[in-house]
């Protein structure tokens, strides 16, 4: 498979029917923004549809969406909303969305992401080229106002350029990644009953047993919201790291090593003693941010915890299986 970053022309006179699929657990706090994101597409909404999928949601989810079927502000435009109630797991929510889907071309994001206005029709572009398969967009941050989101946004911890160049195959994350209906009808669908990594499983199985294209489309943009708590922030790398281990027993590709204990003490003697005093006069003169400060030991701490998530994770039996669209 092939891999090319320029955009593709515009041609306005072939729109591909396309699905968008998002599952959706939990999310009422973002489900309204998300809507109305979708609602200012400048895709054509009589060839697009949105299958908003609810795995499992205990909260105001299922109220929500049911208002959105209802009351779509666009004319033509089609939100349905699905439920996938079975297995606890976004890949099993997007599975279901796939089965109900219409269109030619799949398209991917994620409840907690905003994407911008011609972030559709950008990211569908590159499929003018018969010869594409998989198309990923860019994941910038929403703005933040707490310490822990800013560090995100300036480390770009979502940004597409770090799949793109993984070393064993390149791939894109489901926040913003479309694929065509007939890979799906090649390679099957996500591993239901993973967790994490199954964007990159995808993604490489279909390099592996195919000749498709995968394009990036840095222009198709969606926002992400950071993880704003501690909590949080540890929780998402603790899930990279189990990604890591799934994707070895998956796939045989390296996992991280461990920091020891001599790069550990190196990392802090030279931020205590270089960094932090020149961030910190810096800072006094306006001209460094707390971020700027703290970002060696929070991202130590990152380390610590993809590494342990890494350590703890082992796949389950169950999550090596393999969906078809036609079972």
């Amino acid at each position: 498979m092939s891999f090319s970053q320029a955009d593709s022309p515009i041609n306005r006179s072939i729109f591909s029917k396309v699905s968008v699929i998002v599952p959706v657990y939990n999310g009422e706090a973002d489900l309204p923004d998300l809507i109305s994101c979708l609602q200012l597409q400048t895709y054509p909404p009589d060839r697009v549809e949105y299958l908003l999928v609810d795995n499992n949601s205990s909260d105001r989810t299922a109220s929500i969406l049911q208002k959105a079927t209802e009351q779509a502000s666009v004319p033509g435009l089609i939100i349905r909303n699905i439920t996938e109630n079975n297995i606890q797991s976004s890949y099993a929510a997007r599975n279901t969305g796939i089965r109900a889907s219409t269109g030619d071309i799949l398209a991917f994001t994620d409840a907690d992401c905003r994407p911008q206005p011609n972030w559709l029709e950008t990211l569908i572009q590159p499929f003018a080229n018969p010869d594409v398969g998989i198309v990923a967009g860019e994941i910038v941050a929403l703005p933040g106002k707490t310490l822990l989101e800013k560090y995100a946004d300036r480390g770009n911890v979502l940004s597409q350029k770090y799949t793109l160049e993984h070393p064993f195959y390149p791939y894109g994350q489901t926040a913003n990644l479309a694929i065509r209906r007939q890979v799906f009808e090649q390679v099957g669908l996500f591993r239901p009953y993973l967790t994490t990594g199954g964007d990159a499983d995808m993604c490489w199985r279909i390099q592996m047993q195919n000749s498709w294209q995968l394009h990036f489309a840095p222009t198709a943009i969606v926002q992400h919201r950071h993880r704003s708590t501690w909590r949080e922030l540890q929780s998402q790398w603790r899930r990279y790291g189990r990604s890591n281990r799934y994707l070895h027993e998956l796939h045989k590709v390296d996992l991280m090593p461990e920091l020891t204990a001599q790069e550990y003490l190196y990392r802090l003697s030279r931020w205590l003693l270089k960094e932090l005093p020149v961030n910190g006069v810096k800072a006094i003169a306006r001209k460094a941010t707390l971020v700027d400060i703290v970002n060696t030991p929070i991202g130590l701490l990152n380390a610590r915890a993809r590494y342990a998530g890494q350590q703890e994770a082992k796949l389950p039996e169950e999550a090596r299986k393999i969906e078809w669209l036609q079972e």
